[in-house]
């Protein structure tokens, strides 16, 4: 407590001209005894008391004497921050307070000992708030063995008011107290057991003593099955603890545990061993220093979380060169503040090497599943699909892998190639061979129903439309794969149409609003050149690219004579067992097939054997029964005997035929796919290589 808090600041001055008489009536009318004199400014020059009026009447002085003759100069002053406690010691009874040697304020006694009534009362409340509050049982006596405190807790155990045992003897009231044997021998007696109400307490007990004399005793007890309690969670809490270090330890994945400041708390020996540090290295350490510094690890998850504030999963490299999987979790306290960052660290060096051993083994077992596959159209004895030239099984491989994904493909090739058996393969090959396989026909449908059978219509499209419409191809096909066979046969006025179902992959049906997704591989098949068509406007260039993602080219059977015995045997065989028969065919008509062009190609070459087997009566069929255009074929075809008279590198000797043969074709059939026709080649090829040799398609009315 400071004086400038006690002190009283109504205050009543006298000056130098005051006299003893003039003082004496001050004082009586203010009813004060003593008054500091001050100058005009209200500095201090000393003080009056009325012991120096009692000692001028005592002697019989002139009571019209000066205040400045009879005043005391040496006087002590006190300042408004100095402690009451200091003045008290200096047992003052009146003194003036000064700032600045200007009087602010007088202490006198009564102010000292008013403070000292306000300060006793204080602590003693304080004392008797302490003793109430504390949990503990509290009780004391004076030296004669009376209780002088019993605080709440002790009265709360013992049923007893403070107020009703005050006074009375120990023995009377708590005679195992213990307290009386404290007065006797003066000394303390710790950590003793005591039973109170059948409940055992741990009692301190110790005398109270002042300049060595015992005035009392106190005791204070504990309930001892607090203590216990206590104990047992204590346990718990360590084996908690220790259960909490084994599962940490054999976890195979490291674990690292820090406080929402990012300062290393824990972490396991699979972390050790991860990084290649010891944990006394990395405890109490914040995990930046751990990266900036040490290089633990290439960065910190931990940090990551602090940041974001949400579990975080990153890839990490430790200093010894190993990667990890590394998963930070954030624990938030009940204020939403992060307390714990719990980090799992997960090795996956080795699991990154099983990965690429495992795509490398999925990409082998990707390139034999193909392989097999077509290894198993060649060998199946499949009654569609015949291959045993190289260019057709160079074809299947290609249309097996095709299958693997969801392109569109355009099929292109002569009438009765097997354009539709390659879209089937395709399908049956796909992940979507257990949907539907629907082929559509473009040029045998009339082209005013075209419309409605691709795209469907809804109910009152049109006069005699179906109650309730009708879905079209497209969605029949959903989940499947649908065939635009002849697709250049398309109209015109469709393709846009069909641009728009490709590009969007939804459609709106005759008569609708309502765009309808589709689900559907498209697969499109023409034996037209289409980029010819293209360029002469008859087909949409974006249509045609949109459909050209992918091109399949089947070869004419011309070109790939070499499966026309096995597709001969193929096709006796099949037709044999179809009506019953037994039929075979002669070496010479073998060789005569041979020879032959085949312009419907397979198709024309199956409806031949077909018409031999149930047309000739003989089991054996003889060159005598071959169609006459086959075997007049055979009698006419000669080929022009090349004469070379020098000698010059072979690819020019080539060159230089191809350009002349070239140039006779055009002159003599004018149109590109009659003159690919007739040199067995495919329209594109006789373009590029007219290019070549500088040879105008235009010149020849192409």
């Amino acid at each position: 407590m400071k004086l400038s808090e006690i002190m009283s600041t109504d205050l009543v001055v006298l000056n130098l001209a005051n006299t003893i008489r003039e003082t004496s009536q001050i004082f009586l009318d203010h009813q004060i005894d003593g008054a500091p004199v001050v100058n005009e400014k209200g500095e201090l020059l000393g003080l009056l008391t009325k012991s120096h009026i009692y000692r001028v009447l005592a002697q019989d002085e002139n009571p019209q004497m000066m205040v400045g003759d009879l005043m005391k100069h040496d006087i002590i002053v006190g300042h408004p921050d100095e402690k009451v406690r200091d003045l008290l010691e200096n047992n003052v009874g009146r003194m003036p307070v000064v700032d600045k040697n200007v009087v602010i304020g007088m202490i006198t006694r009564t102010d000292l000992a008013r403070a000292y009534f306000d300060s006793f009362t204080s602590i003693s409340t304080e004392f008797s708030t302490i003793l109430d509050s504390t949990h503990n049982l509290i009780i004391s006596i004076d030296r004669n063995g009376k209780i002088n405190v019993l605080n709440r807790a002790a009265e709360k155990f013992l049923g007893l008011k403070s107020s009703a045992v005050r006074g009375q003897d120990i023995m009377g009231i708590i005679p195992n107290s213990g307290l009386m044997e404290i007065l006797k021998t003066g000394l303390s007696k710790p950590v003793q057991k005591i039973e109170l109400k059948n409940c055992t307490f741990i009692s301190n007990r110790t005398p109270i003593k002042k300049h060595g004399k015992i005035l009392g005793a106190v005791a204070v007890l504990q309930d001892i099955s607090e203590l216990e309690s206590i104990s047992r969670e204590l346990e718990n809490v360590k084996e908690l603890n220790d259960e909490m270090d084994a599962i940490i330890e054999s976890s195979h994945d490291g674990i690292y545990l820090t406080d929402g400041d990012g300062i290393t708390l824990r972490l396991n020996e699979a972390f050790e061993k991860l990084t290649g540090f010891k944990r006394n290295e990395l405890i109490g350490r914040n995990v930046e220093d751990l990266v900036n510094e040490k290089g633990v690890v290439s960065a910190s998850v931990s940090a990551l979380v602090l940041k974001e504030k949400r579990p975080k999963t990153i890839m990490q490299k430790t200093i010894t060169g190993k990667l990890a999987l590394t998963t930070g979790t954030p624990v938030f306290d009940r204020k939403g503040k992060i307390f714990r960052v719990v980090s799992n660290v997960r090795e996956i060096t080795e699991l990154m090497l099983l990965k690429q051993q495992l795509e490398q083994a999925q990409g082998l077992s990707k390139h034999y599943e193909s392989e097999l596959r077509s290894l198993q159209m060649q060998y199946s004895g499949s009654e569609k699909l015949i291959v045993s030239s190289r260019k057709m099984k160079d074809l299947l491989e290609t249309v097996v892998r095709l299958a693997q994904v969801d392109s569109t493909v355009l099929i292109t090739g002569e009438s009765g190639t097997g354009k539709e058996l390659i879209a089937e393969t395709i399908h049956n090959n796909s992940f979507r061979k257990n949907g539907p396989f629907i082929k559509i026909n473009c040029g045998a449908i009339a082209h005013n129903l075209l419309e409605t059978e691709l795209f469907g219509y809804e109910d009152g499209a049109f006069t005699g439309a179906k109650k309730g419409g009708k879905a079209g191809y497209f969605e029949l096909a959903s989940g499947g794969t649908l065939l635009l066979d002849e697709i250049s046969e398309l109209p015109f006025n469709l393709q846009a149409n069909l641009l728009r179902v490709v590009q969007s992959r939804e459609l709106i049906r005759v008569g609708g609003e309502r765009a309808i997704p589709i689900d559907v591989r498209i697969l499109a098949a023409t034996n037209r050149d289409i980029l010819e068509m293209v360029e002469k406007k008859e087909f949409r260039k974006d249509l045609y690219y949109r459909l050209n993602v992918v091109p399949v080219e089947v070869p004419p059977l011309r070109s790939r004579k070499e499966e026309i015995p096995v597709l001969l045997a193929h096709f006796v065989k099949l037709f044999n067992k179809k009506y019953k028969m037994d039929k075979e065919l002669s070496n010479n008509v073998i060789d005569i097939l041979m020879e032959y062009d085949w312009p419907g190609n397979v198709r024309e070459l199956e409806n031949i054997v077909e018409r031999l087997v149930v047309t000739i009566p003989g089991n054996i069929l003889s060159r005598e029964d071959l169609p006459s255009h086959l075997k007049h074929n055979i009698n006419q075809r000669k080929h022009p005997q090349i004469s070379v008279s020098g000698i010059m590198p072979l690819r020019e000797a080539v060159e230089v035929v191809e350009k002349q043969i070239l140039e006779q074709a055009y002159a003599r059939y004018k149109v590109t796919r009659e003159v690919a026709r007739q040199l067995n080649i495919d329209p594109s090829t006789v373009l590029r290589k007219a290019a070549k040799y500088g040879i105008s398609p235009g010149d020849h009315n192409l």
